[in-house]
C-alpha cells in the first residue's frame, strides 16, 4: 500500500455503517421496531440472558437506558422477563414465539439488502470481505 492514498480506516467504516444504517432504517419502521430493540432481539435469539446488564454488557449498551427498550419489547410480547430458578432476585430475558418471528423476519429483510450492496463483489472479494470484518469485530 505503499505511497497510494486512501483514507483512514475510521472514514471508510463510517461511510460504510451510515450505508447500511440508511438502508436497514426504513426495514426497521415497516416492522415498528427500533435499532436497539432489533440489537436486543438478535442477542436473545442466541439464548436466555441471566440479567439485563449482562445483555447491555453483550451489545455494549448502556442498561439503563436499555430499560425502556426491554419494558417496550415486554410490554409487546417480543420478550419474556422470569425468575431464574436458581436465584428468583434473578430474571431471565428471552424471546417470545413473536419475537423470535419479528427478529428473523427483520433479519431477512436486512440480509436481502446487505446482498444487493456486496452484488457489486466478485465472490472471493465477497468472502474475503467477510472474513475480514469477523476476524476485526
Amino acid at each position: 500500500m505503499r505511497g497510494e492514498e486512501r483514507a483512514d480506516l475510521a472514514a471508510m467504516v463510517g461511510r460504510l455503517a451510515r450505508r447500511l444504517i440508511a438502508a436497514e432504517e426504513p426495514i426497521l419502521a415497516r416492522h415498528e421496531i427500533s435499532m436497539w430493540a432489533y440489537v436486543v432481539l438478535s442477542s436473545l435469539r442466541e439464548g436466555p440472558t441471566r440479567t439485563q446488564a449482562a445483555l447491555a454488557a453483550a451489545i455494549n449498551a448502556d442498561k439503563t437506558r436499555l430499560i425502556p427498550v426491554l419494558d417496550d419489547l415486554q410490554r409487546r410480547g417480543l420478550i419474556e422477563r422470569t425468575p431464574d430458578p436458581a436465584d428468583r432476585r434473578v430474571r431471565l430475558l428471552s424471546l417470545t414465539p413473536a419475537g423470535r418471528n419479528r427478529q428473523r423476519a427483520v433479519q431477512a429483510e436486512i440480509r436481502a439488502e446487505e446482498e444487493a450492496l456486496l452484488a457489486g463483489l466478485a465472490e472471493d472479494e465477497r468472502a474475503g470481505f467477510l472474513a475480514a470484518l469477523k476476524a476485526l469485530s
